[in-house]
């Protein structure tokens, strides 16, 4: 059987992921589309809209035949940390392919833009630090850096200054630096761009408009941007946002004091005295994050850095946790299920389906990670010991 990889959050499933899920079978020619999916904090610091489980539930409706959790460790990750944990385990799946969202839709750019970087690495890098020296946040000082050196390439580049295909070029490094047998394939984003707000008069809107119309309580204007199994899910739920997790951040904040903070895997440079005092002087979380941004730090990573206090999430946990240790079964189908038969005697890593007595430690990150979510919404702890695996 051929699997194809793919990486997603789900956040919520909608018509955009729906098409890119069909497209990746149909492109790759795979039996078996495995997805790495994160589990209830994401890649730019956010509370997952709905819990895992029901996520995994719309990615199987949608067609996905494994759904495998991306740890803590990597999915409220930078998106090199992100790339590469998800990179490697597609790979220990026996995945022959990654298939991945962009606005650019082919390959050659990205395989370009590597060959460029590998070739000017001692510039780039150093324009990098230059930049940061004089105060520009890391992703400024990337594309700085990018267009410093893009002069020297020898055919079109992949424009790094958007998001989806951000997180392309770093899969496909990771597949590079994991020395993986793992071809990447890309497929056109279609629809709005990734940050609009709006929805469209299509049929594909963004996972951030479509948030943004639930936050205000327009539900119902989204349904037709969901496929049915995944719209009825996400109104089944309550939908969660840092509005639900802000008084336990202030008072985690307020609690351990910028000493404690200082160890919290992220946080540099002093900005705990100014998450400190904000948190004296904000009651809620929108005007905390206003008075904590500054050209240094995007919005991103200051709520990656809130995510690990409010989950503990340490820099010695971080140096601890290098790569996935395991892997995490959240739902699977019938083919999926054939599939994983198949190949379990040969997979380099363990396959958890309920965390029972296990130990190690970026799971107890998971596990942890889990409780304060349902913390935030007034449900019971311990799900990841009582939760068996989504089939369908």
């Amino acid at each position: 059987m051929i699997a194809t990889g793919i990486v997603v959050e789900y956040n919520p499933f909608h018509n955009g992921h729906l098409f890119h899920l069909n497209e990746a079978k149909k492109q790759t020619g795979a039996d078996v589309i495995i997805a790495v999916m994160s589990g209830h904090f994401l890649q730019r610091g956010e509370p997952a809209i709905v819990d895992k489980w029901t996520r995994t539930r719309m990615a199987l409706a949608g067609g996905a035949d494994l759904v495998i959790e991306l740890p803590y460790a990597f999915s409220a990750a930078h998106a090199p940390l992100f790339a590469k944990g998800a990179a490697e385990i597609l790979d220990a799946l026996h995945c022959s392919s990654v298939c991945f969202g962009s606005e650019e839709g082919a390959i050659e750019p990205f395989t370009n833009s590597l060959e460029l970087m590998d070739t000017n690495k001692t510039l780039y890098e150093q324009t990098i630090k230059n930049a940061m020296q004089e105060g520009i946040s890391y992703p400024n000082a990337l594309r700085i850096a990018y267009d410093e050196i893009s002069h020297n390439a020898n055919g079109p580049l992949a424009d790094l200054s958007e998001p989806n295909n951000i997180l392309g070029f770093h899969y496909m490094r990771a597949i590079s630096e994991i020395q993986s047998g793992m071809k990447p394939v890309t497929i056109e984003r279609t629809g709005t761009h990734y940050h609009d707000a709006a929805l469209p008069a299509g049929s594909i809107a963004s996972a951030t408009g479509i948030r943004k119309e639930i936050f205000t309580g327009n539900s119902a204007q989204v349904e037709p941007f969901m496929p049915d199994a995944s719209y009825q899910l996400l109104t089944g739920q309550p939908q969660m946002s840092w509005n639900h997790f802000y008084p336990l951040l202030r008072y985690t904040i307020l609690r351990e004091g910028p000493e404690r903070l200082a160890d919290i895997a992220d946080v540099t440079e002093g900005i705990e005295y100014s998450f400190c005092r904000s948190a004296r002087e904000h009651t809620a979380f929108l005007g905390f994050m206003q008075s904590v941004k500054s050209k240094r730090y995007t919005w991103t990573r200051i709520q990656r850095m809130l995510v690990h206090i409010l989950t503990g999430y340490r820099k010695s946990d971080r140096a601890q946790i290098t790569r996935p240790s395991y892997l995490r079964l959240l739902g699977m189908s019938a083919t999926g299920r054939t599939y994983l038969r198949t190949v379990k005697k040969q997979l380099p890593l363990p396959v958890i389906s309920r965390a029972a007595s296990h130990t190690d430690h970026s799971l107890l990150m998971d596990i942890k990670s889990t409780d304060i979510y349902m913390f935030g919404a007034h449900r019971a702890p311990g799900l990841d010991y009582q939760t068996p695996p989504i089939l369908m």
